[in-house]
């Protein structure tokens, strides 16, 4: 396994993790249910997981690092309108 794919994905996670909370706390102030909130923290782990997971074997070099910026410009959208 190359290295970049392994510091893609370290990369990946770290801005990952925070947007899945970022984006449960905004499932809970638009529904106020838990039930929501825990589908939406379980959704969007399980897509992050499977994208670290392709990101490892079988993405192109261009478009791993696309979907890297994508996820950090998001998380940093997030952030900054909450």
């Amino acid at each position: 396994m190359e290295t970049w794919r392994v510091v893609a994905t370290v990369l990946l996670a770290a801005a990952g993790l925070p947007l899945v909370l970022v984006l449960m706390a905004k499932a809970r102030d638009r529904r106020n249910s838990s039930g929501a909130v825990a589908i939406t923290g379980a959704v969007a782990f399980v897509v992050l997981l499977l994208l670290g997971v392709v990101m490892l074997t079988v993405l192109p070099g261009v478009l791993t690092w696309v979907i890297v910026a994508v996820v950090a410009a998001a998380l940093g959208v997030m952030m900054l309108a909450s």
